[in-house]
């Protein structure tokens, strides 16, 4: 905590200066969206280069001087809560000054720019998020407060914990992790008893993009079983593009990649090739919108798709078809066909890529 305080007290520190030189203060910050600041390790996934471009948040200009406000504002808000030893949601911070800050994603964006510009992960900043995830399966842990959480003998999942870091304790006998895109498909695999009739696993949902609790739930899981990681994704470029968050991490988040990134995700479905393997009825499919065709062609062109060629393969299939599925697709074929022939087939005869 004293290095986070000093940390910001280096930046106000900084302000005063320039006031009492009679300059206008500046803030500068990383460009956290430009892909030209970002290089890509097989390792890691997406991290930022540590000479990044920068932007500045000035103090005298009419576009930037209410954003250097609320940053000293969320700044002055966080060292109180360090100082006091105190934690709360970005949507308590939000709330505390709705009429100030006007949106919750401005406080959210804010403090990832505080995060990357103190270069201290959110958490040691005292911020938590909302957590959004879902866990089920062969897993128990103990939560910062002492809470035993036992994920195995409940029929329904558990919330991801709001701080991953503070769990302990880890026990699983799971053979794998599976990753779920959508609640509804985890629900329904919960429904049927997945994570105990195939093999003992461990299913988390971050119910579609994740937050990033849920990322620090997967990379812990992973860090400390060391199991394969699966995921089970619509066969679409929204699906695909959240796998990569998983896998790769985010452009937006790349300064904290080595916390939240698991290189060795594999992807178990839904593959645009099982739609052509197990004849789905093109009346299932749903054709592509422009905006799915887009997001496709800018997937196909990042850095690590390279590095995958069969990856590559099935995004061509998926570019050539214009066409996209739900996994809810496979119901088509019986009502339980997902948990009872695809999955256990995939894991058995090593259908991942």
């Amino acid at each position: 905590s004293s290095e986070v305080l000093e940390a910001i007290e280096n930046v106000i520190q900084g302000v005063l200066q320039s006031l009492a030189q009679n300059k206008a203060p500046v803030l500068t910050v990383a460009n956290r969206r430009d892909w030209r600041n970002i290089e890509f390790k097989d390792s890691v996934g997406l991290q930022m280069i540590p000479g990044s471009t920068t932007k500045q948040i000035r103090s005298d200009c009419p576009q930037s001087a209410r954003r250097f406000a609320l940053t000293l504002k969320i700044l002055s808000v966080i060292y109180k809560m360090v100082q006091s030893n105190t934690y709360a949601t970005k949507r308590d911070i939000y709330y505390s000054d709705t009429l100030l800050f006007g949106s919750q994603s401005v406080v959210d964006q804010i403090i990832n720019d505080i995060s990357c510009m103190l270069k201290i992960p959110r958490r040691s900043l005292h911020v938590l998020s909302t957590t959004k995830g879902f866990v089920a399966g062969n897993l128990s842990y103990t939560e910062e407060d002492g809470t035993k959480v036992n994920c195995t003998c409940s029929a329904t999942a558990v919330t991801v914990p709001s701080n991953v870091q503070g769990i302990k304790n880890l026990t699983s006998h799971a053979k794998f992790i599976l990753i779920v895109e959508k609640d509804a498909t985890f629900q329904r695999l919960l429904d049927d008893d997945f994570f105990n009739k195939v093999s003992p696993c461990i299913m988390i949902t971050g119910r579609g993009i994740p937050d990033l609790n849920t990322r620090l739930l997967v990379r812990k899981l992973w860090d400390s079983f060391q199991i394969p990681v699966f995921t089970l994704m619509d066969a679409d470029p929204h699906g695909v593009e959240i796998m990569c968050v998983y896998k790769y991490g985010s452009v937006s988040m790349s300064f904290e990649a080595h916390h939240l990134t698991v290189p060795s995700v594999k992807w178990l479905g839904l593959l645009p090739s099982d739609l052509e393997r197990l004849n789905i009825c093109k009346d299932a499919l749903i054709p592509f919108t422009k905006q799915d065709e887009n997001k496709l062609a800018s997937i196909q062109k990042r850095p690590y798709i390279a590095c995958q060629p069969l990856w590559k393969k099935e995004l061509e299939i998926m570019a050539a078809s214009k066409l996209k599925a739900e996994i809810q697709v496979l119901t088509s074929l019986s009502s339980d066909y997902l948990s009872r022939v695809y999955l256990p087939n995939k894991l058995q005869f090593g259908g991942w890529l």
